[in-house]
């Protein structure tokens, strides 16, 4: 009899899709690829990648907030474990880190690959080699992390890798802060998307994101994402193979906007949409550092949440209707 991964549980059979084969392969067998790359290229030329739509040129590697030109910089690549169990499961998933980010998170862990050019500029070519190394080293999937800000340089690695014998999901891992233009571009490549929605108001993300419109921004990727792959489904054997797989930050004092997201997700998305209610917040970046006349920066988030405070979200998400959730 098959024993589950000690990670893994038997998936609802509801949410299980065998047999399987990455949406890609639809879309290279019908032609489509080097279309969406010359559109991927067209929104390069005058860029609306990012709902920043800050519209410079960056294949003549014009510089404005994602400070990204032609090329993607990749940060790291590895068979990642830390990332949630159907997406990880027994062999890694095959993470691709993308330095820089079109937000500026106060208290971004990953700092010092978001908001410094760290890593190597690569082409697509090199890219799809990575691509492919990780799929040869056993991984579950391809976890394209931070990719809102270069959607184009994805497209085109992805049509790299497919000759090369790409065969594996792919993961897009995003803030949510993603531009209707580049989702659509990526309808047909992308297996499972997983946003992480952080805020609802306005101003907790101006104040704490930089960016203003990011809740309406987000819920508008969000409902785009469920309307391309649905809702998470699994392998026989509890991986995630296609669909939304929603994060959200507990954050502290700010369950109200978690109430406001789940009760969102439950009546305008799907009461089946699978939510990591993610507990490991911490005071990072700014955080707590000093400002220019020595006073305490965003001291209202300069704590871990309480563990009432997590066990509270999760009667939350049960209480919007939601039941799939870490």
């Amino acid at each position: 009899m098959f024993k589950f991964p000690h990670n893994l549980s038997p998936p609802d059979p509801k949410f299980v899709l065998d047999p399987f084969e990455p949406a890609y392969f639809e879309l290279e067998r019908s032609g489509e690829i080097p279309t969406r790359f010359a559109a991927a290229m067209k929104e390069l030329e005058d860029c609306a990648a990012c709902p920043r739509y800050c519209h410079i040129n960056r294949i003549e590697e014009e510089p404005k907030v994602c400070h990204t030109g032609r090329y993607a910089r990749v940060a790291s690549v590895s068979p990642h474990f830390g990332e949630e169990d159907c997406l990880r499961g027994w062999k890694g998933s095959g993470t691709i880190f993308f330095a820089l980010c079109n937000l500026r998170c106060v208290f971004c862990q990953n700092w010092d690959i978001s908001q410094q050019a760290t890593g190597t500029e690569c082409t697509a070519d090199q890219i799809a080699e990575l691509m492919i190394e990780l799929q040869n080293l056993g991984c579950h999937n391809i976890n394209f992390v931070t990719p809102e800000h270069v959607v184009p340089q994805v497209i085109e690695a992805i049509g790299e890798a497919i000759p090369k014998g790409l065969s594996i999901p792919i993961v897009y891992n995003t803030s949510a802060y993603d531009s209707i233009e580049s989702l659509t571009l990526l309808d047909g490549l992308v297996d499972i998307y997983m946003p992480d929605f952080k805020f609802w108001e306005r101003e907790s993300s101006r104040r704490l994101v930089k960016a203003k419109d990011y809740p309406v921004r987000a819920r508008e990727a969000i409902l785009e994402m469920h309307r391309q792959v649905g809702p998470l489904r699994f392998s026989p054997e509890g991986v995630a193979r296609r669909g939304v797989l929603l994060r959200h930050l507990v954050m502290p004092g700010l369950l109200h906007e978690t109430k406001a997201i789940f009760e969102w997700l439950a009546n305008d998305v799907s009461p089946d949409t699978f939510v990591n209610i993610m507990a490991q917040y911490r005071p990072e970046n700014k955080v707590g550092t000093k400002g220019r006349k020595g006073e305490i920066r965003y001291t209202e988030i300069n704590r871990r949440p309480e563990h009432e405070e997590l066990n509270r979200a999760y009667r939350i998400a049960r209480e919007a209707g939601l039941w799939r959730f870490d």
